[in-house]
């Protein structure tokens, strides 16, 4: 049986990208691969070339014979001339990214994303703050002892 290391064509019309496999001679283009060894996406930028060269040594160990195009494609994955694409920076840091160009910080911790929501914590928030300055003058005796007297008053005369 004669083997050979070929391009199996994937993709669409006008989009292909190829998978390197290790296949019988007589089979067809897109037949059925007896391994698949690597990819190859020629139409991105930089062209997309990754193969697991031990498998490929050990099938050109065993008597395989790339075809032109796959030769061509060692050769430059041996070489290690291959470009790679940098990283894709996350979604999450892309967000932070224009959160912080845009300059808007989150001081609402609450969490509230709707305006009901987000002037309901509003409105309790200033309720809160007077109940913590009533607090403050009670630390002094004579005061909060006049202050609860006066509320005594208020409240007999109702």
């Amino acid at each position: 049986m004669a083997v050979k290391i070929r391009l199996k064509r994937m993709g669409k019309i006008r989009a292909p990208f190829y998978r390197v496999v290790v296949m019988d001679s007589r089979t067809k283009r897109d037949g059925r691969a007896i391994e698949e060894i690597g990819k190859y996406h020629p139409t991105e930028e930089p062209s997309v070339i990754e193969i697991d060269m031990e498998r490929a040594d050990y099938w050109l160990s065993q008597g395989a014979q790339p075809t032109e195009a796959v030769a061509a494609l060692l050769k430059l994955t041996k070489e290690g001339n291959v470009k790679t694409k940098p990283a894709k920076p996350s979604k999450k840091e892309l967000y932070e990214a224009a959160i912080a160009a845009a300059g808007k910080t989150s001081d609402d911790a609450s969490g509230a994303t709707t305006p009901k929501k987000r002037a309901a914590k509003k409105a309790e928030e200033p309720q809160a703050d007077e109940a913590k300055a009533d607090a403050a003058p009670a630390a002094d005796t004579d005061s909060g002892a006049a202050a609860a007297e006066s509320t005594d008053a208020d409240a007999d005369k109702a």
